[in-house]
């Protein structure tokens, strides 16, 4: 095991990704850098990165900030729920561990939004502790050392992490961990792995077997559901009627134009969206043309959303429930959205 550490540190050493949490690793830019990480590209994560270390530098900045403020900076990256975990996070190691992240393994899986995998990066990399980090990287490297061909499932993350704790080097564990994550992103790539390149060629048994490009094994893909939603861009003068999503659901606390979700056969949709605004939010107004139709695919579900312009009917006041703003529509970029939200927004703006 220490030969094949030796190896990919020394290849490491050589191959580094230049990345903006690896000049200066502090435990907080590991920690956000990790949380923006979890699902998301390296590529993608960088600029928002970048943004998110100017607005809020260090922790204590970040656990002073409101929350709309946090998702407001997270806004574009997706997987929403990461931010409101992090801005709680930063909120209880305030109060809990007197602002200072904690080192203990089982001190990070406490908090909000840190799983196995995350709180053995952030103890590694940050405080080179040795403890095993399983990204989707590093499971894929080692599934093909050990040419394992079981499925997805607790069974397989356990022998995976077995094998991680074995594989730890004495020193170096934090550098160690992120040589296999960037051993995975270069050279062990998903398809068409670049065998010849990687130095641990000779320890692999899926290259020896010939079966690298069969692993890892992975679960029947399912059919994506497709949802057909409606939009009302309600608007009063130079105002625009938004709606704030529910704080424990999906884009949680985010802003929206207010609708929802309709029958796929259904074909008046002008007429559905009048009666949904009238019988869900109270709200009568006149639908008239149509602003665009946007189309977004979620992790699990994709939609297509038709937005209509809206006036609110002369004879009904409006009485606005809690969760309901007029927004002046040169001040929409200050309210946190979810991409097609903000895409309508932006036809309103332009």
């Amino acid at each position: 095991m220490q030969q094949l550490s030796d190896k990919l540190l020394s290849w490491y050493d050589e191959n580094a990704r230049c990345l903006p949490w690896r000049s200066d690793p502090t435990p907080y830019k590991v920690w956000v850098s990790e949380i923006m990480l979890q699902q998301t590209q390296v590529e993608t994560v960088i600029p928002y990165f970048q943004r998110f270390m100017e607005r809020f530098p260090d922790l204590a900045s970040l656990a002073d900030a409101e929350e709309s403020e946090v998702l407001q900076n997270w806004e574009g990256l997706g997987y929403y729920s990461r931010a409101r975990n992090l801005h709680k996070a930063a909120r209880l190691i305030v109060n809990d561990f007197n602002g200072q992240i904690p080192a203990d393994i089982e001190a990070l899986k406490s908090l909000p939004g840190i799983g196995a995998y995350t709180a053995g990066a952030i103890a590694s990399i940050a405080f080179n502790a040795p403890e095993p980090a399983l990204d989707a990287n590093i499971r894929r490297v080692t599934i093909r050392l050990l040419d394992l061909h079981e499925p997805p499932g607790s069974k397989t993350d356990a022998h995976l992490w077995e094998f991680a704790r074995q594989l730890l080097p004495s020193a170096r564990s934090g550098d160690y961990s992120q040589a296999l994550m960037d051993l995975g992103s270069a050279v062990c790539t998903p398809t068409n792995p670049l065998c010849q390149l990687c130095p641990l060629q000779s320890e692999c048994l899926a290259f020896r077997r010939g079966t690298q490009s069969e692993l890892p094994v992975r679960k029947p893909k399912a059919k994506v559901p497709h949802r057909l939603v409606v939009a009302g861009v309600i608007t009063h003068g130079n105002d625009v009627l938004l709606a704030r999503r529910p704080a424990d659901g999906m884009l949680g606390n985010l802003w929206e134009y207010p609708g929802g979700s309709l029958p796929e056969e259904t074909t008046d949709l002008p007429g559905a969206l009048q009666v949904m605004l009238e019988k869900r939010f109270g709200i009568y107004v006149e639908v008239g043309a149509q602003v665009g139709a946007f189309k977004h695919a979620y992790t699990h579900f994709r939609i297509t959303l038709h937005a209509f312009a809206c006036q609110l009917s002369a004879h009904e006041p409006i009485i606005l429930a809690p969760g309901f703003a007029w927004v002046a529509i040169e001040d929409l970029s200050a309210y946190p959205m979810g991409k097609v939200a903000r895409l309508i927004s932006r036809e309103l703006v332009s």
